[in-house]
């Protein structure tokens, strides 16, 4: 496996496209996790969680970051919610 069709498969955008060339897998990478960072740092926020690691988390794992802290918002709330 190259590095092409793990990127691919890891971000997921090879099941949309499979011929999509490295230039365009790279460049479209990086803008979906910018801005997967991005929407970590808002729910991290407004759930009470630690902002750095969850932006940080956003742009290096992309969807997974997000779907992790969707779980966990969805599973136990915010930290520290008002009863």
């Amino acid at each position: 496996m190259d590095f092409a069709v793990f990127l691919g498969y890891f971000t997921g955008l090879r099941f949309l496209d499979e011929t999509i060339d490295l230039p365009a897998l790279v460049g479209t990478t990086l803008f979906i996790h910018f801005l997967d960072g991005i929407a970590c740092g808002i729910m991290a926020k407004r759930n009470h969680r630690p902002l750095c690691p969850w932006v940080v988390g956003g742009l290096l794992l992309g969807i997974w970051a997000l779907t992790l802290l969707l779980l966990l918002v969805i599973r136990g709330g915010g930290k520290g919610e008002k009863e």
